[in-house]
């Protein structure tokens, strides 16, 4: 089943309770927590507020969003990052891939990424957490090949991936790379852009010809996934309900 989502991150001007309530407003059922502004690393109390809110919403959290970059954050800091993740009753933290993209990545560079992802996984996996690498340009998750290729490199069961759509993302391409990421694929970050990518944001709807195929594609083999709104237009409450109705109005039978 696809479990309707919200990236905290959409709306860090709000704070954790006003993000709780556009989530169960809009009838999702989870919430990404950021670690850079809503429970920030090391505040537990954060944590707990936020896990609090959630269950009293009827909401879960579906991870934690860290900014903690593989191979190159101090490894150190990865404690704190996994503790208040365990905190916040996140059952994933995600994480990135370096810094660079594969084109521009050494051996060397690669090797201490893959070190890194491994030994979070390790920790991670016996706090019971699994560790979610961001699909991003920029980082070892930038191709379809370079992504499967550093999640065979990193050979552990607790790693798995996150997919989103680039700016005018091609159907065939999009399904193409969900596709190759499952059946470890945990969370697609849902929204629509045009060419101009980040800058260029659009109702999700007008992406339904992208989303209806990833969607289906998500939804074919039963697991549950999240399919967590991000990236709203004019970083707009309005405009993520009429997103928020869009996705709902898509997880029919067919695709959740």
């Amino acid at each position: 089943m696809l479990l309707p989502g919200l990236v905290s991150v959409t709306f860090r001007a709000l704070t954790v309770p006003d993000v709780v309530a556009l989530a169960r407003g809009c009838g999702l059922r989870a919430v990404e927590w950021g670690g850079d502004v809503h429970v920030p690393v090391d505040d537990l109390a954060a944590a707990r507020d936020a896990r609090r809110r959630c269950a009293d919403a009827g909401l879960v959290t579906s991870a934690y969003g860290s900014y903690y970059r593989a191979g190159v954050t101090d490894r150190a800091e990865w404690g704190s990052v996994l503790a208040t993740a365990v905190e916040l009753g996140a059952p994933q933290v995600r994480v990135w891939a370096g810094t660079t993209g594969s084109a521009a990545t050494s051996a060397g560079q690669r090797a201490a990424v893959v070190e890194a992802i491994r030994a979070a996984a390790v920790e991670a996996e016996a706090a019971g957490v699994r560790v979610a690498v961001e699909y991003h340009p920029g980082t070892l998750t930038d191709t379809p090949d370079s992504a499967t290729r550093l999640f065979t490199e990193v050979g552990h069961a607790a790693v798995v991936p996150y997919w989103q759509p680039g700016g005018a993302q091609d159907v065939a391409g999009a399904v193409g790379e969900v596709r190759a990421l499952l059946p470890a694929l945990t969370t697609a970050h849902v929204f629509s852009w045009g060419p101009g990518g980040y800058s260029d944001r659009l109702p999700l709807a007008a992406r339904e010809d992208l989303w209806l195929p990833v969607l289906r594609e998500l939804g074919r083999d039963g697991v549950d996934r999240y399919a967590s709104l991000e990236f709203v237009a004019g970083d707009s409450p309005e405009a993520f309900r009429a997103d928020a109705a869009t996705l709902l109005g898509w997880l029919s039978p067919a695709t959740a």
